[in-house]
């Protein structure tokens, strides 16, 4: 389908999202995917309290460290490659983090409007 697998929802070459703590599918930085990540870690986003507390709601705790998989757990201001369907979900509950759009792959396009994703651009 993708015959450049590294662009951006803008259309430019993926920028990396965060090296500290390490994200991305394959834990090199950036939302890059394949057909394997069948969750579409593709969205760069910019925690916040909120978002951390409904994630963990919601029943996917971002916030607490598990060193045994080498996560540090997130804490407000860590970016972090975000799967596009909990991106969406937050947005529609009201709580979604902003986005890194140059850091966010153009697949999550497949799930969230890009409306959506410049309506929750952070600063560059």
């Amino acid at each position: 389908m993708d015959k450049d697998p590294s662009l951006n929802v803008l259309g430019g070459a993926l920028a990396p999202c965060s090296r500290d703590p390490l994200t991305g599918f394959f834990r090199n930085g950036a939302c890059d995917t394949c057909r394997e990540d069948r969750g579409s870690h593709t969205v760069c986003a910019v925690m916040t309290a909120e978002f951390l507390a409904y994630s963990k709601y919601v029943g996917n705790d971002l916030s607490t460290p598990r060193p045994e998989f080498g996560f540090p757990g997130l804490k407000p201001g860590d970016s972090w490659c975000l799967c596009a369907g909990r991106f969406l979900q937050a947005h529609e509950e009201g709580c979604a983090p902003r986005v890194h759009l140059e850091a966010t792959h153009r697949r999550a396009l497949e799930i969230v409007p890009l409306e959506i994703l410049r309506a929750q651009a952070a600063e560059s």
